[in-house]
């Protein structure tokens, strides 16, 4: 039975597909049911959906404004990076990558991790200054949207150079730039963390140096670990694995306020960290005499 295209846009029919997935090694599944080779294309789509809809919800949560709201608007961003990191390794797994595919992610990536978390970060930090201190909060207020603005503008650039570039040169060890669903999980991590608004004008402008710090590490060249190397399914390896896994794991589920801001700020600083040290080594070298 012929079809037009998938569900992520790649042409062909379901039996191309099952000879795709027979020749594409012993990690791919390879349904024999018709019906279900016609859900194994729907897969990497319906995740992708998914953080889409957490990042759509989180832009209505935040538009609420309350408190509990945007606790709420944090946690859909913080699903959206699960959703997300679900669709490309269902894709893979499946052998249903495309091109189709790779532009959605990317769109729904711009709405979960670029649009929501600039007005998560605004309503929590900026948008109640002016009735709280009408001087100086209100330049503060008047920037926020600018900052705001360059954080969403650089999550495009970011997402833009990935799909024309990819992973720095060598392999797929590292990132360039700060991924963007790091850059989003650090801004909710931030506000799902606190139990209010930002109490004052020094906090608010901490928030937006945030904001405008994240922007430029996405767009920046710095190298970030991707953690596609390590080999999950190494036997030996399997057991520390899992045993350190379910420990962040409860950790994460009984003091996620505190963990997650950790896990967020840690990865957010390892690159720069990295870099400096990269830089010493070169100028190191570079002095040394021949």
């Amino acid at each position: 039975m012929e079809i037009n295209s998938d569900a992520n846009g790649e042409l062909g029919s379901f039996d191309d597909f099952e000879s795709r997935a027979e020749t594409a090694g012993p990690r791919v599944l390879r349904p024999r049911n018709r019906h279900l080779r016609r859900g194994v294309y729907l897969l990497p789509t319906l995740f992708t959906v998914g953080n889409l809809l957490c990042g759509y919800y989180a832009i209505l949560a935040t538009l609420e404004g309350r408190i509990g709201d945007l606790d709420h608007a944090a946690r859909a961003i913080g699903y959206a990076i699960l959703f997300d990191a679900l669709d490309g390794r269902v894709a893979r797994l499946t052998g249903t990558n495309s091109e189709f595919g790779k532009q959605f992610d990317s769109l729904a990536d711009i709405v979960s991790f670029g649009i929501a978390p600039a007005f998560l970060i605004y309503a929590w930090g900026v948008r109640d200054l002016p009735s709280v201190a009408m001087g100086q909060s209100l330049h503060i207020y008047q920037a926020g949207w600018l900052f705001c603005f360059i954080f969403v503008a650089c999550c495009a650039w970011r997402l833009a150079r990935f799909n024309i570039q990819g992973m720095a040169p060598g392999g797929s060890r590292y990132f360039v730039g700060l991924p963007c669903p790091a850059a989003a999980g650090m801004v909710a991590a931030m506000v799902h963390a606190s139990y209010g608004p930002v109490p004052g004008v020094i906090f608010a402008i901490l928030s937006l140096i945030l904001v405008l710090a994240l922007g430029i590490l996405m767009s920046s060249t710095v190298r970030y670990y991707s953690f596609k190397d390590v080999r999950w399914q190494q036997r030996r390896a399997s057991g520390p694995v899992i045993v350190l896994g379910a420990l962040v794991l409860g950790a994460v589920v009984f003091y996620s306020r505190l963990m997650l801001l950790m896990m967020g700020g840690v990865y957010v600083l390892h690159g720069p960290v990295l870099e400096l040290f990269r830089v010493l080594r070169r100028h190191k070298h570079a002095a040394r005499p021949e």
